[in-house]
């Protein structure tokens, strides 16, 4: 349902409007109120517009009947997850696409900004070791396809939690799945770590996103002296429903 006010729908931050595709990204404001992050998120969804942008163009070229009805339409959305010890930024990336296929399709990815440094970090820095098939990554996973089936169960769609969804889900910090850290009822904690999967990753496309929950008590034994200090508490209620 489109808004009745157009006038109250927020501005985009960067635009590409042109016959071939309309693409728009978003900040949240409280990124906005972060200069050094503001302009990484802007200089990370400029880069997202002009390559989609290419990618229309040399569509339109190759394929001009899938744009008889108009252009493609993108958009990206930065939005801040939580913030950690005032130090750690969780970010999430949401992306809409429809390139009039069989439907739109969305993506999810994560961000975690270091405020102190002023820039991009993984979460390496809390964990002894993040070896591939390391100890940790396997106790990750676990935790994580153990989280998923439980949301296939809440959600009726138990009969699509099996190994061959699962099989994207590995032991690799590259490979589990986009994460973040979760908010806490401790102020200033984090509760664990929350991975976000887009249609398709860990399900068909009718399910939708999934985000798995793993509670930082499970990653106990894993853990830096600085990933003590950032963890704690247990995850606020209704947090699922907001990370979706």
């Amino acid at each position: 349902m489109s808004s009745p006010s157009l006038a109250a729908d927020p501005k985009p931050d960067a635009v590409i409007k042109n016959r071939n595709i309309e693409a728009r990204v978003f900040l949240d404001d409280k990124i906005k109120a972060d200069a050094a992050l503001a302009a990484d998120c802007l200089a990370d969804g400029r880069k997202w517009l002009d390559k989609n942008a290419a990618d229309a163009a040399a569509s339109r070229k190759e394929d001009p009947q899938f744009f008889k009805d108009g252009g493609w339409d993108f958009e990206r959305k930065y939005s801040i997850r939580s913030v950690v010890s005032d130090h750690y930024v969780s970010l999430l990336r949401d992306d809409y696409m429809d390139t009039h296929g069989a439907h739109p399709n969305s993506d999810v990815n994560t961000i975690l900004w270091d405020k102190t440094e002023g820039k991009r970090i993984s979460i390496r820095p809390f964990f002894t070791e993040t070896a591939d098939n390391g100890s940790t990554m396997k106790a990750m996973v676990k935790a994580v396809i153990a989280s998923l089936k439980i949301e296939k169960k809440k959600r009726d769609t138990s009969e699509t939690a099996t190994d061959e969804w699962f099989k994207g889900v590995e032991p690799s910090l590259l490979k589990i799945g986009a994460v973040t850290l979760a908010p806490s009822t401790d102020a200033g904690k984090s509760s664990g770590l929350t991975f976000h999967y887009p249609p398709y990753a860990v399900g068909p496309y009718a399910e939708g996103q999934y985000v798995a929950y793993v509670p930082w008590e499970t990653l106990k034994p894993y853990l830096t002296p600085e990933g003590a200090r950032i963890f704690g508490g247990a995850r606020p209620k209704g947090d699922a429903d907001e990370a979706q």
